[in-house]
């Protein structure tokens, strides 16, 4: 923690920060989710993989989810590969391509699978802006 910020976490698990007024008055708060394991193994792709990846989710459901897994095979990063291991992130990310084909039916699964890639390109778009 910063010197004169408070850390609070609510019981959804996200966490605040809260820190010295702005100049305008105001207070500077700073949120984080917490990621849940399907969520955290998302791998952080090439910006180009990860497009790629969203279109093939737009259009056929899980599809660009089941090719990011392979990419955590390859070397790709993610946020749960220090906890768990490689072949748990991968199996993850083929099982969340799965549950997107299973439930593409009633269109959870396309949503799911569009939101899937978007998440891919705003992490490998965060990576490549570091």
């Amino acid at each position: 923690v910063e010197p004169g910020c408070v850390k609070t976490g609510d019981s959804l698990g996200a966490k605040t920060m809260a820190g010295a007024p702005t100049a305008g008055g105001g207070v500077v708060v700073e949120v984080r989710e917490k990621k849940g394991p399907l969520r955290a193994a998302i791998p952080t792709m090439p910006f180009p993989l990860a497009v790629i990846c969203l279109f093939l989710n737009t259009f056929i459901p899980g599809l660009g989810t089941f090719i990011s897994a392979f990419t955590v095979l390859c070397g790709a990063r993610s946020e749960l590969i220090s906890e768990r291991g490689v072949c748990c992130v991968f199996w993850l990310n083929v099982a969340a391509a799965l549950i997107q084909i299973l439930t593409a039916v009633i269109m959870v699964g396309w949503i799911m699978s569009i939101f899937w890639g978007m998440d891919m390109v705003i992490l490998a778009s965060q990576y490549r802006s570091i």
